[in-house]
């Protein structure tokens, strides 16, 4: 397990959704992490958004991860990657010089910190943090804990480039974990815990997608106690399950949906 107090600019901090059945969302998130929630809070937003909410789940008293309400109920709900940076409108502005765009404008979440939503040039989504009052997880690499987030993209070379530009990330190939899958290394961090099968710089992965036409996205992965309970219990909770639990030395592994349709995978670490 992993306590952290705060984060190093290019170095993914938090991860966050946003739901238009939030009370839905906090009651199935309950039930597969045994998450609590503090809130409300006020929800990030530009002048004229319709007021939402904002809870940060914890684990043992620490903070793991955000949801939010959702002001456009037609946006698809994803679990969003937040990377810490010094300065968010300035790396909005690399991100532009690199091929990438600015979804969402810097903005101010105050007193938690200031954001801005970028896309890679393949078209994935990322967050940009400038931490004011919360830097991010408090807790990772644990269950019921924020372990790691992928990028699968149909072009990884395109993509590896950019992300080195805005963070100083460097990519390495991964070939334990399968052909086309990458690690992203920000070198001088000291992450993770003593003993990881991977090196302790990594900070992000990256898997290839062979149709050119896919939809690169950003997707995360959480620990989990018990995979298997855990796809059990999604369908009880009104979500999903995308794959049932299957080995993926060293770890067991499910990919799940939440009742509004947000996926992500749950992994039990076996040695």
């Amino acid at each position: 397990m992993t306590r952290i107090s705060s984060y190093p600019a290019g170095v993914p901090c938090f991860v966050d959704a946003f739901s238009p059945d939030l009370d839905a969302a906090r009651r199935f998130y309950a039930g597969i992490f045994g998450w609590e929630f503090a809130g409300p809070g006020p929800m990030p937003g530009t002048p004229g958004d319709p007021p939402g909410e904002y809870h940060v789940a914890r684990v043992r008293g620490g903070d793991v991860a955000g949801l939010g309400s959702m002001p456009s109920p037609q946006t698809p709900v994803v679990w969003n990657t937040q990377v810490a940076v010094d300065d968010v409108d300035a790396t909005a502005e690399l991100a532009r010089a690199a091929g990438g765009s600015v979804l969402v404008a810097a903005l101010d979440a105050d007193p938690a910190g200031r954001l801005a939503v970028i896309a890679d040039p393949t078209g994935a989504a990322i967050t940009l943090w400038q931490a004011g009052s919360r830097h991010g997880a408090e807790l990772v690499n644990e269950p019921s804990a924020w372990a790691m987030s992928l990028l699968s993209t149909p072009d990884p070379e395109t993509a590896g480039g950019f992300y080195e530009a805005v963070f100083g990330w460097e990519r390495e190939p991964f070939e334990d974990a399968g052909p086309g899958v990458s690690l992203f290394r920000l070198p001088g961090y000291v992450g993770g815990e003593p003993g990881q099968p991977v090196p302790r710089d990594v900070v992000a992965a990256m898997a290839g997608v062979p149709d050119p036409a896919a939809q690169a996205a950003w997707s995360v992965d959480f620990w989990i106690a018990d995979a298997e309970a855990a796809a059990a219990a999604a369908p009880e909770l009104g979500g999903s399950v995308i794959a049932p639990a299957h080995d993926a030395p060293p770890f067991r592994r499910a990919v799940l949906a939440a009742p509004d349709g947000a996926t992500f995978s749950v992994s039990e670490l076996r040695l």
